[in-house]
């Protein structure tokens, strides 16, 4: 058998997971450089009985060009760009890691609050080109402020964790709180409506899942109810936020800042107009991107994908229907 590996971070922290993986297939890495295109995997799949993507193009036309097919890996939590419905119709499995970039995500999404807060990005770019603009960046504190948390999967709650940290007040939407009176309990969060949590937050960080429900959620409706002061925080997936609404309340000064990891195309190109106001903070989709958590992902989405091709059943499975086939 055979795999093909797309995602560009596989494997390179984490040499065991490949090994495991030589087992039982031969490994071979994509040499396009970036995220394949539907076109390209209906010419590359034929050939493969597994893949390890990352936000490449999987799409049904991709999954039914080929017969060989089993198994997707997808090398995080976000299943979005890939159909689920055509892998399962075709009894592909569908794997996923939904859990071990968790800690790295939620810490990034505090390095992102303190950044744009502390406006720490135009201080270092001053100070590093000789300029000594202290009074110029006063920023705002972080502790004590209310955080409104939009998603409360396993990135929220941790957020929510290190929120108690900051003597925070934390208020958050999520569509089965019911699921969450653990956490709720623990980090004394308030289940609201998005209406209030737009309203009454100080700091607003998206955590939820991208569905069709969750596209453009944040639009500019949502941003007209925040804060002057507040600011706005997505390492989660970029069309749940309108960019252009966005572009709009954040050049017109309505809301004070944003930090944003995702977006709604990646890459979205110098000349994103997002990019060129100076109160945005960005990155390159890298929330996830440390040692620690490309390890742990690496590991456990090889031992799956080795069961998938074995024929056995994986312990995360984003499409566990097609099992009933």
């Amino acid at each position: 058998m055979k795999v093909l590996v797309s995602s560009r971070s596989f494997g390179r922290l984490c040499p065991e997971a490949v090994s495991l993986i030589e087992q039982v297939a031969d490994v071979e890495r994509s040499s396009l450089g970036r995220p394949l295109a539907e076109k390209d995997l209906v010419e590359i799949l034929p050939s493969y009985e597994g893949v390890i993507v990352g936000v490449d193009e999987v799409t049904r036309r991709a999954i039914e060009s080929s017969d060989r097919l089993k198994v997707v890996a997808k090398h995080g939590a976000g299943v979005d760009n890939i159909d689920l419905e055509a892998a399962t119709e075709r009894g592909v499995v569908v794997t996923y890691v939904p859990e071990a970039n968790a800690e790295s995500v939620a810490d990034f999404t505090f390095c992102l609050m303190l950044a744009l807060a502390r406006k720490l990005v135009e201080a270092h770019t001053s100070a590093k080109a000789g300029r000594w603009e202290s009074s110029k960046f006063t920023g705002t504190e972080v502790y004590g402020k209310t955080l409104g948390i939009v998603g409360m999967g396993s990135i929220g709650a941790r957020v929510a964790k290190r929120a108690k940290g900051f003597d925070m007040r934390v208020l958050c939407v999520t569509g089965h709180p019911e699921k969450h009176r653990r956490e709720a309990k623990m980090y004394k969060i308030e289940f609201v409506n998005l209406p209030t949590l737009m309203k009454e937050s100080d700091i607003i960080t998206i955590h939820c899942a991208l569905t069709p429900e969750t596209e453009g959620i944040i639009g500019r409706e949502e941003l007209s109810l925040m804060k002057e002061s507040a600011l706005l925080i997505n390492t989660a997936r970029g069309p749940i936020v309108d960019e252009e609404a966005l572009f709009k309340a954040l050049k017109e000064k309505r809301i004070a800042g944003a930090a944003l990891d995702v977006y709604s195309r990646e890459p979205p190109g110098a000349d994103f107009p997002l990019f060129q106001l100076d109160n945005v903070v960005v990155a390159p989709h890298i929330a996830s991107y440390t040692t620690d958590a490309i390890s742990r992902v690496d590991l456990i989405q090889a031992e799956d994908l080795v069961k998938a091709l074995r024929g056995e059943r994986p312990k995360y499975v984003a499409n566990p229907q097609v099992f009933k086939k």
